[in-house]
């Protein structure tokens, strides 16, 4: 559309349902890239994605013509047959119900790369319980306990 111009940039979050440690460092690296594409298929910018067994965090350019839930939903479905597929997870291999999605402006977007770069020393000393909890804090989002992800056995991978 002529005179439209944006600039939206989102870090998506989302874990593997039962929280079960699932994305197995031996393809991580290989499915994120293979999400990286599945973003862009979908019309989208994307900036990054890792997460560590699991949960995942996408940082994105969103596209302003596309909603952010169908982004998700079909991220979700196509890289949960992917993983089914690759055999890289059993066939009971599902993501989580919800996600969490925070904005940022552009002059965060090196922060937030190098933040979600790291994921797995961040994850050495905060456990994925408390790094979504500051986030819902730091971003002054309302929620109940009980539509917040499943956080069993919480301790730091």
């Amino acid at each position: 559309m002529a005179n439209t111009y944006h600039q939206i940039y989102i870090q998506l979050i989302f874990a593997v349902k039962g929280r079960q440690s699932l994305l197995k460092k031996e393809f991580r690296q290989e499915f994120f890239k293979v999400m990286v594409l599945m973003i862009q298929d979908l019309g989208h910018k994307s900036i990054i994605v890792n997460g560590v067994a699991d949960h995942v965090h996408c940082f994105i350019g969103l596209n302003p013509d596309k909603t952010i839930s169908d982004l998700v939903e079909k991220l979700k479905t196509s890289s949960n047959h992917f993983l089914k597929d690759k055999k890289w997870a059993d066939g009971n291999f599902s993501w989580q119900k919800g996600y969490g999605a925070f904005s940022y402006s552009k002059s965060h977007v090196d922060n937030v790369y190098q933040y979600i770069l790291n994921q797995e020393i961040h994850h050495q000393k905060m456990t994925f319980k408390e790094e979504y909890m500051t986030l819902l804090r730091k971003f002054e989002i309302e929620f109940k306990d009980e539509y917040l992800f499943e956080f069993l056995d919480d301790v730091p991978l």
